[in-house]
């Protein structure tokens, strides 16, 4: 006999995004839709928001000005509140843009209000990247001219004494970007840490780099004058003087900070084999996952393969990496080596701890209509159904009895293989065309499908025609919306009442089912 799996449980339990209206206007498809309290839609098109990109209802620029607006509303009513998703989203939900613009809107709201306090501290919070400081910096610059009140100038400093060191300034001071590093200290006049005798040495050099000074590194900066001596080598005898002897091509690069990227533009030539091995000790997380391809083309061994894909599988580095799972799924498609996908597969995996067991009977439907085609990024090809069948498989792999559809007008049951690797269901899910088309009947594929199952979960824009969706399910069956888009309006009341819409692009919100379904109240995930 279930403990948790019952109606009279479940339909006294309220999740964080709440229902204003009921209903209060039309979805763009033309469903009812229903408007969001200002927390629940803010935090729904927080995370899932890239920031100045197109989606396919909504224009980058349409998105970005009602993001600017929710978040100085919600600072007004809850400061306190607006802080920690801020912070959470930048940490957790490993979105750093939406959290860099928030950081600066949330404290444009309270000094146009004349509030003092938090500013200071919710900038700092949300600079994590030494390239940060420049890029929070350079939005407000824009948004509102070069008068910097004095919580961004603190706030800022403070991350700039936690963020910079010579490995940094290696890495994320470019002439490319109009706010360096040296604009950043011109700007907000950081004192030195001072448990960090050297930052002193380090501020004035870079000061002396942004403007174009010739002056000696000091001697106390060690890796920038290990890199100079390095860049000072003629071209023709860099590789042959370096990569000879793979021990000394090691230490000598990780010594002298040198990035991938530096060392490809140093060699003015190809990256082969010994050029990758030598590097690949000192790479990062992302890094690895971004060049399985190159290493590849270039014939790294199988011994250094091995030892890369120990890495990318290891769950503590893929836990410290908050790499989003369809990152994996990106990496899979760039990388098609049989020698990196079991280790892609258990990364992946790692990156879905949060997701549960269901017990009794799960319904998971994935809308793959035009809408969901969209891509995240105009950079990226990752596309919002990706990201609705990679959460719509992992979630449905794990459920005691399971069925799964894809719909959009029409619908079409995917056949889940027990055992098969979620990366090749993604892909057969692809192949074996699952995407439908045009047009999106959330209600009709819900009465299609629904067979007196214990719960609904769908992964959608909330973007629907026809008629309502709650309304197509008996009110003790809970509907769960995991929403990937972030627009105004929803398909269905959300909140209480067996009627729950949670969204983002990691695992996280997995834990509220399980909650609501224990009759605990699921609240907001920091």
């Amino acid at each position: 006999m279930s403990k948790f799996n019952t109606a009279h449980m479940r339909t006294g339990a309220t999740s964080a995004v709440l229902t204003a209206r009921t209903p209060s206007g039309r979805t763009y498809e033309g469903a009812p839709g229903y408007e969001r309290s200002p927390k629940g839609e803010l935090f729904l098109l927080a995370v899932s928001n890239m920031v100045g990109e197109n989606t396919f209802y909504e224009s980058g620029h349409a998105r970005d000005s009602r993001y600017a607006e929710l978040i100085r509303a919600n600072t007004l009513a809850d400061p306190e509140w607006t802080a920690r998703l801020l912070r959470w989203l930048r940490t957790s939900a490993n979105l750093r843009t939406a959290a860099l613009v928030g950081a600066v809107e949330f404290t444009r709201a309270r000094l146009t209000a004349g509030e003092s306090g938090m500013s200071r501290q919710t900038i700092d919070s949300v600079l994590l990247r030494a390239d940060e400081p420049g890029e929070l910096l350079a939005y407000w610059l824009t948004s509102y001219g070069r008068a910097l009140p004095k919580p961004v100038k603190r706030g800022v400093a403070d991350a700039v004494r936690r963020l910079y060191d010579e490995r940094a300034l290696v890495k994320w001071d470019s002439s490319a970007n109009s706010v360096r590093f040296g604009d950043v200290l011109d700007l907000v006049h950081p004192a030195p840490s001072d448990d960090k005798p050297w930052q002193g040495e380090l501020f004035a050099h870079a000061l002396d780099r942004r403007h174009s000074r010739d002056t000696a590194i000091p001697d106390r900066l060690r890796i920038l004058r290990a890199r100079a001596n390095l860049l000072a080598l003629p071209s023709g005898p860099r590789r042959r003087a370096l990569f000879d002897d793979p021990e000394t091509a090691r230490t000598t690069l990780r010594a002298a900070g040198m990035t991938w990227e530096a060392v490809a533009g140093w060699l003015q030539g190809p990256m082969d084999a010994r050029v990758w091995e030598a590097l690949i000790p000192s790479m990062g997380y992302m890094a690895l996952l971004r060049n399985l391809r190159n290493f590849d083309k270039a014939g790294v061994s199988d011994s250094v393969a091995a030892q890369v894909a120990d890495r990318l599988a290891d769950p503590e580095q893929v836990a410290r990496s908050r790499q989003l799972p369809m990152r994996f799924l990106s990496a899979y498609r760039a990388a098609p080596s049989l020698r990196w996908g079991q280790a892609l597969e258990l990364a992946l995996g790692h990156s879905l701890a949060s997701v549960p067991v269901l017990r009794g009977r799960t319904l998971v439907l994935v809308d793959t209509s035009f809408s969901m085609n969209s891509v995240f990024s105009q950079y990226g090809s990752l596309r919002r159904w990706d990201a609705a069948v990679v959460f719509g498989i992992a979630l449905a792999s794990r459920c005691e009895r399971v069925d799964v559809a894809s719909y959009s007008m029409s619908s079409l049951v995917f056949d889940l293989r027990p055992g098969e690797a979620l990366l090749r269901a993604v892909e057969r899910w692809k192949t074996d065309g699952y995407f439908i088309g045009a047009g999106t009947d959330t209600a009709r594929a819900v009465r299609t499908h629904f067979d007196e199952h214990d719960r609904v979960v769908i992964l959608t824009d909330e973007q629907a025609e026809g008629s309502d969706v709650g309304g197509a399910l008996p009110a003790s069956v809970p509907l769960y919306t995991w929403n990937l888009a972030g627009y105004r309006l929803g398909h269905a009341p959300s909140g209480s009442h067996n009627r729950h819409a949670f969204g983002g692009l990691t695992d996280a919100a997995f834990a509220t089912i399980g909650l609501l379904e224990a009759g605990a109240h699921a609240n907001w995930p920091f």
